[in-house]
């Protein structure tokens, strides 16, 4: 079973940046369309942004222009930059297949605030 690490949230400011990790345990990682995803305290899971195995993106449209998501398969690792932060997108942040095959991870907070 593939293990999933996410990593990189933490507390910024409106406006800042921050750049998420995904680590994945095994190779078949590559495979496999990935996606990150994030639950805000109250709401549904949801997914923000996925990249295929050969790396086309997709992004929801609350994101699109502000986050990217790249992929390295030699290192079995997903990245997401995010990019001019809002309050709005405090949550926590999960990496997965887009069909969320894999066990969830713990997943990385992510806080914006002022």
């Amino acid at each position: 079973q593939v293990q999933l690490v996410e990593s990189g949230g933490g507390l910024v400011q409106p406006g800042g940046s921050l750049r998420l990790s995904c680590l994945a345990s095994g190779s078949i990682f590559r495979l496999y369309t990935m996606a990150w995803y994030r639950q805000a305290p109250g709401k549904q899971r949801e997914l923000v942004a996925s990249i295929t195995s050969g790396g086309t993106t997709n992004y929801r449209d609350s994101v699109k222009g502000r986050f990217t998501i790249s992929r390295d398969n030699a290192k079995n690792t997903m990245y997401m930059q995010m990019n001019s932060l809002k309050p709005e997108d405090t949550a926590g942040y999960y990496c997965n297949t887009a069909a969320g095959r894999f066990s969830w991870g713990q997943g990385t907070q992510v806080t914006v605030s002022s």
